[in-house]
């Protein structure tokens, strides 16, 4: 019997095909990972409503990284520990009243599953509506008396970089902030100190796997943190070259079976 491997699975761009789907070969390779004893689990940016269907899909047992780890817990044992933790409402408010004086679409802020825009915005509903959260519009400012899990800023290409600019300026002490892949620009910020690695590793801990049997699948700056810590960090062949850069190996892109194709080979399945 192998020896067992943590392996932390990003969905978009990674595990997902880009029609959202989970493909039949990366199915059939998580299934015969588990069969020999692999624990297989999920890190991801989305919250747990739009990634448990996913979950299931793979009939996990294991915890699940959410919000790029402001969130982790797990679905199917309550006492595995429940680690929440937001970013203080009152820098929430501070970035709202900073972005008055950019240029931006709009700005959301997810209290685990309740949702707040502070416009109304058709286009971004799609993406928050998954698994029905409570939704309210209106200025952040009045509306946000609870501390976001996180702030999404949706702007254009060209402001992207003044505003990131100006949160490393001013809340470099308190905030972590991402870039969203094209062609969304949207800046996610969640509270320092978090990301994929902090839920991953509790995991690892739990299961007492070392880091050098954690085998982690990323490819967008969300999944940085999460690879350096995986003995084996993978980059997706569609990853963006950062994540390239810093991961172990590369393997095919999310639309070629890249994590099924890696995870076999690495484990002779």
């Amino acid at each position: 019997m192998a020896e067992k491997h943590l392996i932390a699975l990003d969905l978009d761009g990674t595990l997902l095909k880009d029609d959202k789907t989970i493909s039949f070969r990366n199915k059939e390779v998580i299934e015969k990972a588990k069969a020999e004893g692999h624990i297989v689990m999920i890190a991801t940016g989305r919250p747990y409503r739009s990634s448990e269907m996913y979950y299931h899909e793979l009939k996990l047992d294991t915890p699940i990284v959410n919000f790029n780890g402001a969130f982790t817990h797990h679905p199917l044992d309550q006492n595995w520990g429940f680690y929440h933790e937001p970013l203080d409402v009152k820098v929430a408010k501070d970035i709202v009243e900073a972005c008055r004086s950019f240029q931006f679409h709009n700005i959301i802020a997810e209290v685990m599953d309740d949702v707040y825009f502070h416009y109304h915005d058709e286009k971004l509903l799609e993406i928050f509506n998954y698994g029905n959260p409570r939704i309210t519009t209106g200025d952040l400012a009045n509306y946000l008396t609870d501390s976001p899990t996180s702030l999404l800023i949706h702007t254009e290409e060209d402001q992207l970089q003044k505003i990131r600019d100006h949160l490393s300026a001013i809340h470099a002490e308190v905030i972590e902030q991402r870039s969203w892949a094209a062609p969304w620009h949207v800046i996610e910020i969640i509270r320092s100190g978090l990301n994929k690695a902090v839920g991953l590793k509790k995991a690892a801990d739990y299961y007492g796997i070392p880091a050098e049997r954690v085998v982690a699948f990323g490819d967008e700056d969300n999944d940085l943190e999460m690879l350096e810590f995986a003995g084996h960090g993978i980059a997706m062949g569609n990853a963006i070259d950062q994540v390239k850069n810093i991961a172990k190996d590369v393997t095919h892109s999310n639309e070629e079976d890249g994590v099924g194709e890696y995870i076999a080979d690495l484990l002779n399945l």
